[in-house]
């Protein structure tokens, strides 16, 4: 009578763990580092290839978009990724300002292909998904944009309304 019983035990076991396997190996699979472009800059070497998530200013001069291979390629500068020291920097359209007119701040040449967004235009703050090649661009797979001042220019009029 112990003997279904320890074949019952020792089957749900491998049943278990064969659960907290798949979750784990899947979950490792998916997970990204958020970096801002100066701390992608400063781990470079050990970033090539990883699935990575970075933040940086759009450089409107840098703008180039190839509508027949749908390839857009710009330039970001570095922004804080710290909510607390935006704040106390003036806000969003400060901070993304004054990253772009700044010459010393350090700066990554993205590559994405598909359709450029409406917002890509300078000073938008770009979050990218992908990886840093070993040629030092960024290949981004997902590209979001905010651009903080179309909004900021929207909030006064939906106050009055």
């Amino acid at each position: 009578m112990t003997n279904p019983r320890i074949k019952f035990i020792i089957g749900g076991f491998f049943i278990l763990a064969a659960v907290v396997y798949l979750i784990f190996s899947s979950t490792q699979a998916s997970a990204q580092y958020f970096l801002t472009v100066e701390e992608l800059i400063a781990q470079k070497d050990a970033m090539v290839d990883q699935n990575v998530r970075v933040s940086g200013a759009v450089i409107g001069d840098s703008i180039k978009y190839n509508s027949d291979e749908l390839k857009l390629e710009f330039i970001v500068a570095h922004v804080t990724g710290d909510n607390a020291e935006i704040e106390k920097l003036g806000g969003l359209a400060s901070v993304l300002h004054q990253a772009v007119i700044e010459p010393s701040r350090p700066k990554l040449q993205i590559v994405y292909v598909g359709v450029k967004p409406d917002l890509m235009r300078n000073e938008a703050q770009a979050i990218m998904t992908g990886h840093l090649g070993a040629d030092g661009i960024f290949y981004a797979d997902e590209l979001l944009l905010k651009c903080p001042t179309k909004y900021e220019e929207a909030v006064p009029e939906q106050a009055e309304g």
